[in-house]
């Protein structure tokens, strides 16, 4: 079997549609559909079924793509990076959120390093949920932690930590929001204070206001940065509320930069899963730094 030929079909049953699995291999469109063509006469069967939008696998084509997968990418990493003797480094390619991955992952990859030699070189790339999940299935990525667990049996994750989520103000804020009234009233307490986001849509302030106020936002976003990073310092600096992760606020809480406004029962969290695409643990840098990242992230609180 023409393995340019199971490169493309395996392309075509990740993207889940011939024009992005064309974008994803630098092929035209008629090329891509012309090889699952000859693969499928190879074969006698059918590998997809064609849809308005995109094409979904059959029986016969899940079974291929389950199959081939895994030696597929082990074989396109030594062709990628040559043979090459025992001493040279495998690079890694991490891909997820930029504050998560900058402040968690990260450190806790380069602690690796530190503590047993250089296993292999690494490179990240930030994305939205989305992008990473799609970017691991394509083959850009080894490792991609998302916010959210991906479909199907071509990725494999597992649940890493937990996340939650504080309101946080600045301490001139804090002063004119009663905590009484906070805890009687709820989300009214807050409708006359600016709200800072990562977003127009105020992800971040929606799920807590309908997990702990069971509410939604009254107001609009005032200040909008796409960055949590970002919010942080905002709110330091005195532009209003926002909701933020514990582990990225905590420390401005500790230096009374920025105040807890409040401690619900049951305070919002939010999951963070590890992707591989599945089979790619048998390769050992991959492996390697699977593990240790969840090692680390038992001590993430």
């Amino acid at each position: 079997m023409d393995l340019a030929l199971l490169r493309t079909f395996v392309t075509v049953h990740r993207a889940g549609s011939f024009t992005r699995a064309a974008a994803l291999l630098g092929l035209s469109q008629p090329a891509v559909t012309s090889q699952i063509r000859t693969l499928e006469r190879q074969l006698g069967r059918p590998l997809f079924l064609r849809q308005a939008r995109g094409v979904t696998p059959t029986t016969i084509g899940d079974e291929l793509a389950h199959k081939a997968a895994p030696h597929l990418d082990a074989l396109m990493e030594i062709a990628e990076s040559g043979v090459a003797d025992d001493s040279s480094l495998r690079t890694l390619h991490l891909a997820g959120p930029p504050e998560f991955t900058a402040e968690r992952a990260l450190p806790a990859l380069t602690e690796l390093t530190g503590e047993t030699g250089q296993p292999f070189a690494l490179r990240a790339s930030y994305g939205h949920a989305e992008e990473v999940l799609d970017g691991l299935a394509a083959g850009h990525h080894d490792l991609a932690i998302s916010t959210a667990r991906p479909r199907g049996s071509l990725l494999t994750a597992t649940a890493l930590c937990d996340e939650e989520h504080v309101l946080v103000a600045a301490p001139r804020w804090a002063e004119r929001i009663d905590p009484a009234s906070l805890r009687r009233s709820g989300a009214p307490a807050l409708d006359n204070v600016p709200l800072v986001e990562v977003h127009e849509s105020l992800p971040f302030v929606s799920r807590y206001w309908a997990s702990v106020f069971d509410a939604r936002p009254a107001v609009p976003g005032a200040v909008v940065v796409p960055d949590l990073r970002a919010v942080l310092a905002c709110v330091v600096a005195g532009a209003g509320i926002a909701v933020l992760p514990r582990y990225l606020c905590a420390a401005a809480v500790r230096r009374g930069e920025a105040v807890a406004l409040h401690d619900p029962a049951v305070p919002p969290l939010r999951t963070y899963f590890l992707a591989v695409r599945t089979g790619t643990l048998a390769m050992p840098h991959i492996a390697r730094a699977h593990e240790w990242l969840h090692r680390a992230a038992a001590d993430w609180g």
